[in-house]
């Protein structure tokens, strides 16, 4: 089968084609309804999961996809691939693979980066039992980001107001400040939310059913909109003691936005940490498989049209058709050379992570 047939244009299709792969290897599935939203074409929205391996394995690789809605169509295709192709028929008695499809399944299907609740879903695993943070950087930039039209002089100004805090500080900065989260603004861009999201909470049950009792537990979580085109960086994330374990994993090709190596900023909240959370007994090597796709102020723009679109703009309007491809095109290139590109990085990838589980 050609690389291109793993990956679908809608998340209905694309949850089809999981299930149907799971079901050829004889795998349970087990969907969780996500009962505040309906998908783009008025359907149920689920979080489904598989697992191969014994139920009692010491050792478990999580494979998941759609933390970040849109960001599914590659991540989808991956696992699709790997299940078509016969990955993990041969694992050891203490190892375990659970695929996780659609962390964030209301973004997949609206092509959205956010959930229901324009929550990003890896900012929003924090302890609100304490003040969340003032994010006074997110705050300088809020009004310059997220202009009142999107096709007239509002948006010319925010233009002109962007173009004049990057030439003063730098595009990174920029980058920094709009990306890294906030908790100010709940009609902004990466909100990280005033409280646990729905994928929150089940993505937490998920992990916690899986690797409860486990000893050492390995996460790449597919992501794309950042770096070079058809590249995929290895951006470790988690407990800075894994680290040197991850780039003895990953041939030191691993990158971290602590040490500023990653095209990533820095940000807090992320998924990891439900992760480690929902199994503390364990040893956690975790990373976020990025893969480019457009320049990085062509990801932001979509972030930011996106956002206009949902708030002031009409979905059905030729603007917001116009919109929606756009946001489509930044997190997900839909042509043979790019998802060759992917496809071949990830399975590398998933090899190298089930590799190093077995010298753990």
């Amino acid at each position: 089968m050609p690389v291109s047939d793993y990956f679908s244009a809608t998340y209905t299709q694309a949850r089809q084609a999981f299930i149907d792969a799971c079901n050829a290897r004889g795998l349970e599935v087990t969907s969780h309804l996500n009962d505040q939203a309906k998908g783009a074409e008025g359907e149920d929205l689920y979080m489904d999961v598989a697992r191969f391996g014994s139920p009692s394995a010491s050792k478990i690789l999580f494979l998941s996809c759609a933390t970040h809605g849109g960001e599914g169509f590659c991540g989808s295709g991956i696992q699709v691939g790997l299940l078509q192709e016969g990955f993990f028929a041969d694992l050891p008695e203490d190892t375990a693979v659970v695929l996780i499809h659609a962390i964030n399944p209301y973004g997949f299907s609206h092509v959205r980066r956010v959930n229901e609740h324009n929550i990003d879903l890896n900012r929003n695993f924090r302890d609100y039992s304490k003040p969340l943070p003032d994010n006074q950087a997110y705050k300088a930039v809020h009004d310059m980001v997220l202009p009142l039209d999107w096709d007239g002089p509002a948006r010319a100004n925010s233009e002109k107001a962007i173009e004049a805090y990057i030439a003063e500080n730098d595009l990174f900065t920029y980058q920094s400040a709009v990306s890294g989260g906030q908790h100010v603004n709940e009609q902004g861009i990466f909100y990280g939310g005033k409280a646990a999201a729905w994928s929150n909470v089940t993505l937490r049950s998920v992990v916690s059913e899986h690797a409860k009792q486990c000893e050492h537990v390995a996460i790449i979580d597919f992501h794309t909109g950042l770096g070079p085109n058809g590249y995929g960086e290895l951006i470790y994330i988690g407990d800075p003691s894994g680290i040197d374990r991850a780039k003895t994993w990953y041939d030191n090709e691993i990158t971290s936005p602590a040490d500023g190596s990653s095209s990533s900023a820095i940000v807090e909240g992320t998924i990891d940490i439900g992760y480690a959370q929902s199994a503390p007994d364990a040893v956690h090597t975790c990373i976020a498989l990025e893969y480019g796709t457009v320049p990085v102020l062509d990801v932001l723009d979509a972030l930011r049209a996106d956002n206009w679109l949902y708030i002031h703009g009409d979905i059905n309007s030729d603007l917001g058709k116009k919109i929606k491809k756009q946001v489509r095109d930044a997190f997900y290139c839909d042509t043979d050379e790019w998802k060759a590109k992917i496809w071949q990085r990830g399975h590398e990838t998933v090899s190298k992570a089930l590799k190093g589980l077995a010298s753990s």
